[in-house]
């Protein structure tokens, strides 16, 4: 088992404000990326770096064994999720795949949760990193989810049907 000592090499990634969150820093633009104030695939792949560490150092017992593949499974499938909410098809389609990496990153934090509740990290640097992470990552998500929901609802509220009149009853 590899033991790193000190801060966990993403600690010190710039994480945004939600202030910066509700200006839209979400929004894909296409500048390029070393202008961007904050690159979420790229935490999105050290936490799945990190994921594959944590389930590798846990105990080769059956629990272990069977921790180890479900939060493994569940901690890395947000990075290439969220690859396919930056192709959707629509904003519906990137809301629903936004959903899942955020169904998975909950997922991912209650068996980090469990596993510290075992014991297994105690001295791990990697599951203190985890459970913050998650943490932040659920925000994230849940933010941007909110934040597209409303921009499709408003969407939606200027461009009405054209089958529709003014009031909203079928013509």
């Amino acid at each position: 088992m590899k033991m790193r000592i000190g801060k966990h090499p993403a600690s010190n990634i710039q994480h945004p404000t939600s202030s910066e969150w509700a200006a839209g820093v979400w929004e894909f633009h296409e500048e390029p990326q070393q202008n961007r104030k904050f690159n979420l695939e790229e935490r999105l792949l050290e936490f799945a770096s990190t994921i594959i560490e944590l389930s590798e150092s846990l105990p080769n017992t059956r629990a272990g064994n069977h921790i180890a593949g479900q939060v493994l499974r569940s901690g890395t499938s947000p990075y290439p999720n969220h690859g396919e909410a930056e192709d959707a098809e629509s904003r519906d389609d990137f809301i629903h795949k936004l959903k899942l990496c955020l169904k998975e990153l909950r997922e991912t934090r209650r068996w980090a949760r469990l596993i510290k509740r075992k014991g297994w990290g105690k001295d791990d640097p990697t599951l203190p990193f985890i459970l913050t992470e998650s943490d932040e990552l659920i925000r994230i998500f849940f933010s941007s989810i909110q934040t597209a929901k409303r921009n499709a609802l408003a969407e939606r509220r200027r461009s009405p049907d054209s089958s529709r009149d003014a009031s909203g009853e079928a013509g």
